[in-house]
C-alpha cells in the first residue's frame, strides 16, 4: 500500500506504469516545497524494491521497505544540495555508483532533491546519464517548476506535477494521523496552502507558528513607523538572511487576506487567528495600496532569488509599504529602485 496522502492520480499513474512494465528511467516531480515530492519518490523506491508479492508492493513491512523508510537501504540514495547548490562532484560520484549493479534490491533509485539549485555544470553532467541511463536505475528529480531546469533535462523525464492538497485533506490528516485538535488542525491547514509537509512540521515544531506570530507583529508595528525604524528593521533582518524567505511569505499571506476581506471574501482568509486585525487593516487601506504592497513583496522575492543585496532590497520594500498619516512620508525612490538593488548597489548581501 502506497503511504501517500493525496496525489492519488500520481500514485495511480505509477502503479499502472509498474504493472504494465512501462517504468521510466527518470521522473521529474514538480511542485512547491513540502508538498510531498520526496515522499512519493520514496514510495516508488519501496515499490521497486519491496520483497512482498508483486500485487502487494509496497508492503511497508518487509526489510527493504523498512530500510528505505529509515534511509539505510544501500540501493536508495537521496542527494541534497550542499551549501546552497547541487554540485558537479555530487553528480560524478552518483554516476560512479549507479554504474554498478544493485547491491540488495532490484533497482538503484536516486532522489535528486531541489534540482533547481543545481549548478550549470552539474545539470550538464546529469544529461549524460539521462541520455544513456544504466539498466536497473531510476532517477527521481524534484524541483518547484520546470522553468527552473534546463529544457533538455525536462524533455528526458516523465513529468509528475504535484498540486496542493485540499485544505480538508490536510486538516483530516493532521487530526487522524498526527492527533492534532480540531482548531489547530484547521488553522494549520489554512496556513499550509495545501502543503501537508509544512502543516505536519508546523504541528510538530511550535517554533514555526511562533516565528509567524513574530513576523506579523513586526509587520503591523512597522506600518505605523516612519522611515528610520523601517531602515533599522531592514538592517536587523539582513543579519539573518535565512529568515527572510519565511518573513516575506508570511507578509504576503497577510496582505492577501486583506485583499480577500476588501473584496468581501473574509470567510476565505488564511489567518483566521488574526481575523479581527485583518478586518481592521483592510478597512484602513485602499485597494490600490493593498495591491501595491503585494506587488512590492513579490518583487522583493524575485530580486532576492537573483541574489540582490538583501539589506537594500528590504529597505526598498519597506519604503513601498503604506505609511500611516502620522508617520513620516517616504522619500522619493530615486537611487533606491529595486532594479538598482540587483546591480547598482554592490555585491549580494
Amino acid at each position: 500500500m502506497w503511504d501517500v496522502i493525496g496525489h492519488s492520480w500520481a500514485v495511480d499513474f505509477l502503479k499502472q506504469s509498474l504493472a504494465r512494465r512501462r517504468l521510466a528511467h527518470a521522473y521529474l516531480l514538480l511542485g512547491p516545497a513540502q508538498i510531498g515530492k520526496r515522499t512519493l519518490a520514496l514510495e516508488l523506491a519501496k515499490a521497486l524494491n519491496c520483497l512482498a508479492e508483486e500485487e502487494e508492493r509496497p508492503c511497508g513491512e518487509c526489510l527493504a521497505c523498512h530500510k528505505i523508510a529509515h534511509s539505510s537501504h544501500p540501493d536508495v540514495r537521496v542527494v541534497e544540495p550542499q551549501d546552497g547548490s547541487l554540485k558537479i562532484d555530487q553528480i560524478r560520484q552518483l554516476q560512479r555508483e549507479i554504474a554498478l549493479t544493485p547491491h540488495e534490491g532490484r533497482y538503484r533509485v536516486v532522489i535528486l532533491r531541489s534540482f533547481d539549485q543545481a549548478t550549470t555544470e552539474a545539470s550538464n553532467c546529469l544529461l549524460k546519464t539521462l541520455e544513456e541511463p544504466p539498466p536497473q536505475v531510476v532517477l527521481c528529480i524534484t524541483a518547484p517548476d520546470r522553468s527552473s531546469l534546463l529544457p533538455t533535462i525536462v524533455s528526458r523525464c516523465q513529468l509528475l506535477n504535484l498540486r496542493p492538497l485540499s485544505l480538508g485533506t490536510v486538516e483530516s490528516a493532521l487530526r487522524k494521523r498526527w492527533g492534532a485538535g480540531q482548531e489547530r488542525a484547521t488553522l494549520l491547514a489554512r496556513l499550509s496552502g495545501g502543503r501537508l509537509g509544512w502543516a505536519v512540521q508546523a504541528y510538530q515544531e511550535p517554533s514555526i507558528l511562533e516565528h509567524r506570530t513574530s513576523h506579523l507583529d513586526s509587520l503591523v508595528k512597522l506600518l505605523d513607523e516612519p522611515r528610520v525604524p523601517r531602515f533599522g528593521y531592514a538592517q536587523k533582518v539582513s543579519r539573518t538572511p535565512e529568515a527572510v524567505s519565511s518573513i516575506l511569505e508570511t507578509w504576503l499571506s497577510w496582505w492577501r487576506d486583506l485583499l480577500l476581506v476588501h473584496e468581501g471574501k473574509g470567510a476565505e482568509i488564511t489567518g483566521k487567528d488574526r481575523s479581527e486585525e485583518i478586518t481592521a487593516y483592510a478597512s484602513r487601506y485602499s485597494l490600490s495600496q493593498i495591491h501595491g504592497a503585494l506587488e512590492a513583496i513579490r518583487t522583493a522575492q524575485k530580486h532576492l532569488e537573483r541574489n540582490a543585496n538583501l539589506r537594500l532590497t528590504m529597505e526598498v520594500l519597506l519604503l513601498s509599504l503604506p505609511f500611516n498619516e502620522a508617520a513620516s512620508s517616504p522619500p522619493p525612490l530615486r537611487g533606491r529602485r529595486l532594479s538598482s538593488a540587483c546591480g547598482d548597489f554592490g555585491t549580494p548581501g
